[in-house]
């Protein structure tokens, strides 16, 4: 095992960052956080957390201050273009014995998180530089010039990795092609379920998130961000059925942003080491982006914990992740080839095995981590 005074530096207070952070501390580390964003920005919009991040949070001892956050949603329903039936999912028969499933506001889960680690977050410090030494560990360098050595560099700040890059670890991430828009909406109609309408390579998606409020999900092919996002949404679903009408009656703010992915030979390269989707973003259509950094965390707490030094920790990490992540990805391409499919021959297929087609793409990740 590893020694507690091991010198860990988080590079993100996003999800990922924050779950690692406490995951390390779990297993009595105390690891340095640094976030480059200043402590007044809040992450907007929704989130869906699937079964297995239920799990992880239980593992991370979260649960109790989740469960009254959001709604749980117990079914998936899959609706043509009109608002006719496809077919759907039982969630809660899916992920039995797993964890529930749960729509919530993205901010709620931050603040849950960031109270994980008692709010031990450097804002305004992005990192600069990182070099590794002769004796294993890296010195990072950060914006305000002030450098520290580490033991363990883990990467957790996303699709734009500045660890990533410090590292040599892999190059930008791949653009997907996908127009993504988000929104918290009030006063729309009363939706029990997640409910996804699928149109001929776009899909309008939204789900209870509780006091009211609906978390609306959305995309279309696209290479460039809309002037006017709220306007192009209403423009590409106008003529889906209900309830998207009403629902797009009630929309007052969009969030845009362009999907990508990251798919890098090796995880680590000395000390430094990528996690959540600075390591293996993916488009969000199977809704697992916070569930693998979520579970991502808890296998590096173990890794370290049962290792006898930080490489060999890092090996043991990154086999135990790859097999998971790597399934996330062919089942998020699986998932968005169908967008391309014509409703003609799409439609005739998911009515008659859409659920089993849908159950099948979680089908690992019921397993234990």
């Amino acid at each position: 095992m590893l020694p507690s005074t091991l010198r860990v530096l988080v590079v993100g207070a996003g999800i990922a960052g924050l779950a690692v952070a406490r995951a390390l501390r779990l297993a009595g580390y105390r690891p340095d956080v640094v976030e480059k964003l200043p402590a007044t920005t809040v992450p907007g919009a929704g989130i869906f957390l699937p079964g297995n991040a239920a799990r992880a949070l239980r593992d991370l001892g979260l649960e109790d201050p989740v469960q009254p956050l959001g709604d749980v949603v117990e079914r998936q329903r899959f609706l043509d273009e009109s608002g006719s039936e496809l077919c759907e999912v039982d969630l809660g028969k899916l992920w039995a014995g797993v964890g529930e499933c749960r729509a919530l506001s993205r901010g709620e889960l931050q603040r849950v998180l960031l109270a994980s680690v008692d709010g031990e977050v450097r804002y305004d410090t992005p990192l600069a530089r990182l070099d590794v030494d002769t004796d294993g560990s890296a010195r990072a360098t950060f914006g305000d010039g002030s450098i520290s050595s580490y033991d363990l560099v883990v990467g957790a700040d996303g699709r734009k990795s500045a660890v990533r890059a410090l590292a040599a670890l892999g190059g930008p991430a791949r653009p997907v092609g996908q127009v993504v828009y988000r929104s918290v909406v009030s006063g729309g109609p009363a939706i029990a379920e997640w409910t996804a309408l699928l149109g001929l390579r776009s899909a309008f998606i939204v789900m209870p998130m509780g006091d009211g409020r609906l978390y609306l999900y959305a995309d279309e092919p696209g290479t460039s961000a809309p002037a006017d996002p709220l306007a192009r949404l209403r423009e590409v679903f106008a003529d889906f059925g209900p309830p998207v009408p009403d629902i797009l009656d009630a929309v007052d703010k969009v969030q845009v942003a362009l999907t990508d992915e990251v798919e890098i030979a090796c995880w680590s390269r000395g000390p430094a080491l990528l996690v959540g989707d600075a390591a293996h973003a993916t488009s969000p259509t199977l809704s697992e982006g916070a569930a693998m950094a979520l579970e991502d965390a808890v296998v590096l707490a173990e890794a370290l914990g049962n290792a006898g030094s930080v490489p060999e920790a890092l090996r043991r990490y990154e086999s135990r992740r790859r097999p998971r992540t790597k399934w996330v990805l062919d089942r998020t391409r699986d998932r968005d080839r169908t967008r391309d499919v014509t409703p003609a021959l799409r439609d005739p297929l998911l009515r008659g095995r859409g659920g089993r087609i849908f159950r099948e793409h979680y089908r690992l990740l019921v397993d234990p981590v």
